[in-house]
């Protein structure tokens, strides 16, 4: 356990594993001075609900609210309108023809997003605490993906510790009423809706169950490919636009209904 002399912050997308180690956390007792939330805009409306919850839990609980962290430009900003500044990716702008604004799709290669919305708020915010307050951070990964854990002695991986896998700490939230709005009934992950690295299966159900943010799905990509043509940054997926998957998936539903 940490000293008494140190801070306590908990860091939480609010997915199943965050959310277990929050429950648990609060229920073994466990000192809690501040919960960091980066919320990136891009969320299912149904996580809106489910942080609200927690958050009332948590006051309840603890007499403390979710601090929200936020970028001041949002992910269309920088998708679209960030302006190019590294010499490197102007000259190469230039050479393909493509505006020098905005960074497109993101990429397994370049996830500009996870970066600019979420770690690089929860970092900036976490390293303050820890140089004015000495604190600790604890963080949401479980026992099955304990290979993501950093060897920090500020940092502290619960799940890691109590050996609980992913699959419990869904169930440890289910168990104590936190069902995500049923999100987890429907999708494997429940980040980002518009996620270019999501597989085609949870893309199928997205336009089933959540034909609005499909629909939304669909601008983005129609602009990114209006305002950069063919190839990564203007392409959802490899081989894949967003209309073409469109037309997949309807031809898929009247084939199974023939």
């Amino acid at each position: 356990m940490a000293g008494n002399n140190q801070y306590h912050i908990v860091s939480a997308s609010f997915g199943k594993d965050s959310t277990a180690m929050l429950l648990l956390m609060i229920e073994k007792e466990m000192p809690i001075d501040c919960v960091i939330f980066a919320d990136t805009g891009m969320d299912f409306p149904e996580m809106g609900a489910h942080i609200a919850k927690m958050d009332k839990y948590l006051y309840e609980k603890r007499g403390i609210h979710v601090t929200t962290l936020r970028n001041p430009h949002s992910f269309e900003w920088y998708m679209f309108d960030v302006p190019q500044r590294q010499q490197r990716a102007i000259d190469r702008r230039i050479a393909n023809g493509q505006p020098l604004t905005g960074y497109g799709w993101p990429g397994m290669r370049v996830r500009w997003c996870t970066g600019q919305l979420k770690t690089h708020l929860i970092e900036r915010e976490a390293k303050r605490l820890k140089e004015e307050k000495n604190a600790v951070h604890y963080i949401g990964i479980a026992a099955d993906e304990a290979w993501r854990c950093k060897d920090n002695p500020q940092k502290r991986y619960p799940l890691v510790e109590w050996g609980i896998t992913e699959a419990q700490a869904l169930q440890i939230c289910y168990d104590r009423g936190f069902d995500f709005g049923g999100l987890y009934e429907i999708y494997n992950r429940v980040s980002c809706w518009c996620c270019p690295l999501q597989r085609i299966g949870e893309l199928r159900k997205l336009r089933v169950h959540h034909p609005e943010l499909w629909a939304r799905l669909r601008e983005l990509d129609d602009h990114a490919r209006e305002q950069f043509g063919p190839g990564p940054l203007g392409q959802f997926k490899q081989n894949w636009s967003v209309a073409r998957l469109d037309e997949r998936f309807a031809r898929e539903e009247q084939e199974g209904h023939a």
